[in-house]
């Protein structure tokens, strides 16, 4: 018969042997891949040798993710070592660093108040059902959904690390939109004839044309592009010719890191977008008019040649005009979700409009936003049928 196993994490029996005037303490350690190692530490006594060893080994299983806790750690103590793999997970490019700012406040504020101070093993599925069920009714359904979200992303790390069997968030029941507090808004867009009308006092108002607004506006409504991908937009990204704009990732706020430029939100995000022959020529013309030092920087910058702040853009200029334009509830999503129910009023396919717009799924476009394939030129055919370009006033200048 076989020696037996050790068990994973775990060291053999130490020995020790005099060699020379100096005792050498070994034993065998099996990590959690099942490989083992041959641990060796020398010391002037057999105890000290033997307290090397053990030292060794200490240091060994400390070095693994949650080494130290157990199913009757606090879940606090669980969700933070959660939470610092995560993180490192995020610097090495698997999660956004967007993802690990929401879990983080998810976490802070909804979650750990509740089941922070409960020891690991006492959190079961019906302690989480409560707590969600709470959230739906007290809040919204994207909200409980969220908290679900985290507590199981613990959870299943709790099971990866040996801490529990199963992971209890499974049998939570269904969250029920109908239950919550604050109802989902249903997916609204302008109507031709209120986005030409925002147009025109966009055109008209002397602050927004300060603020370069008009031409960032038309460059959503031309792409329907997200936020980030439109202020993250380099002059490189713009093929003239081919009458296109390369979308090869965005720009994102984390805390702790500022403005950094992430892979796109997802793996259909790295894009080419047909552009109108009006969005074209508006590009050409602002490339001409701005005298671009820099080829390579932003198509929409800041007063420095830098990326725009999106924070500062909305709260200093872009909300102001909204509420001059009497249009308050026009956001930039609002511009996308415009541009998705104009393709699909123009007989694009779902398929087709979730490659314009860079959703993973076509579901996705028509359950939120109205919605792949071949880039189609017929996008940019439907958008540029529509007479969005400038009425005439020339962008005050600083």
């Amino acid at each position: 018969m076989g020696r037996h196993r050790l068990p994973l994490g775990t060291a053999g029996e130490i020995k020790v042997k005099q060699v020379g005037s100096v005792f050498v303490a070994r034993c065998q350690y099996r990590d959690h891949d099942g490989a083992y190692y041959d641990i060796r530490r020398r010391g002037r006594t057999k105890e000290v040798a033997r307290d090397e060893v053990r030292k060794a080994v200490k240091a060994k299983v400390k070095s693994l993710p949650g080494a130290e806790l157990s199913a009757h750690s606090l879940f606090e103590a669980v969700a933070s070592a959660w939470l610092d793999e995560y993180r490192r997970d995020a610097d090495n490019g698997v999660y956004s660093f967007t993802s690990v700012d929401n879990h983080t406040y998810n976490l802070k504020n909804h979650v750990v108040p509740v089941l922070g101070q409960l020891e690991l093993i006492e959190v079961g599925t019906p302690v989480i059902n409560r707590l969600c069920q709470a959230k739906l009714k007290a809040h919204s359904h994207s909200l409980a959904r969220q908290v679900r979200a985290v507590i199981s992303n613990v959870m299943t790390f709790a099971v990866n690390e040996g801490l529990i069997k199963s992971n209890p968030v499974r049998d939570v029941a269904p969250l029920l939109e109908r239950r919550a507090k604050t109802k989902k808004a249903k997916p609204r867009a302008l109507e031709s004839a209120d986005l030409l009308d925002f147009l025109a006092k966009l055109d008209a108002d002397e602050k927004a044309r300060t603020a370069d607004l008009p031409d960032l506006v038309r460059g959503f409504i031309a792409t329907g592009e997200r936020r980030g991908e439109m202020i993250g937009a380099d002059w490189p990204d713009f093929d003239e010719t081919a009458r296109v704009i390369h979308v090869s990732g965005g720009l994102i706020q984390a805390r702790g890191k500022g403005t950094i430029r992430n892979g796109g939100k997802t793996d259909n995000a790295d894009r080419p977008i047909p552009l109108p022959d009006w969005c074209v020529t508006m590009l050409v013309e602002r490339r001409e008019r701005l005298g671009v030092l820099d080829p390579t920087g932003p198509i929409y910058p800041n007063n420095r040649g830098g990326y725009l702040n999106f924070q500062n853009l909305t709260n200093r200029h872009w909300l102001p005009f909204r509420r001059r334009a009497g249009y308050e509830w026009v956001t930039f999503k609002t511009l996308r979700k415009t541009v998705a129910t104009m393709l699909d009023d123009a007989g694009l396919t779902a398929r087709q409009i979730a490659d314009i717009l860079g959703h993973a799924h076509p579901s996705m476009t028509q359950d939120v936003y109205m919605g792949r394939g071949q880039t189609s030129r017929a996008s940019a055919d439907a958008l540029g049928s529509l007479p969005l370009g400038k009425t005439g006033n020339k962008p005050a200048t600083d």
